[in-house]
């Protein structure tokens, strides 16, 4: 589904699981977008020299009611957030296929 819906957002690596037949693959999502709408967000925090992690200074140490700016991601269906590791982006479309396809672990909620 993501090689169809989405080849320039993705790299897929076929992988083999002990004990399972069926094939897998490890899904790697190639784009990083820096598109958090920190004004629209509930809470959006950064980390500072102050906070003691000089290597992540200024991205992002705490963001709840995560929103997006829309007009920043452009093309791309399925994206890791620039500063703020937890999240991945699906588009509505790749959101209602992966239900279609009955997949389970992850839950969807509009940004």
């Amino acid at each position: 589904m993501f090689r169809e819906m989405a080849p320039q957002d993705v790299q897929l690596f076929p992988i083999e699981v002990e004990g399972q037949p069926e094939p897998y693959h490890l899904l790697v999502v190639t784009r990083k977008i820096r598109c958090i709408d920190d004004k629209a967000c509930k809470e959006a925090r950064r980390f500072t020299l102050e906070t003691g992690r000089p290597e992540r200074v200024g991205e992002y140490q705490v963001v709840s009611g995560l929103r997006i700016d829309k007009s920043k991601v452009e093309d791309a269906r399925v994206f890791k957030l620039w500063g703020w590791r937890p999240a991945l982006i699906v588009d509505g479309e790749i959101k209602m296929a992966l239900e279609e396809a009955g997949s389970v672990g992850g839950y969807f909620e509009e940004v």
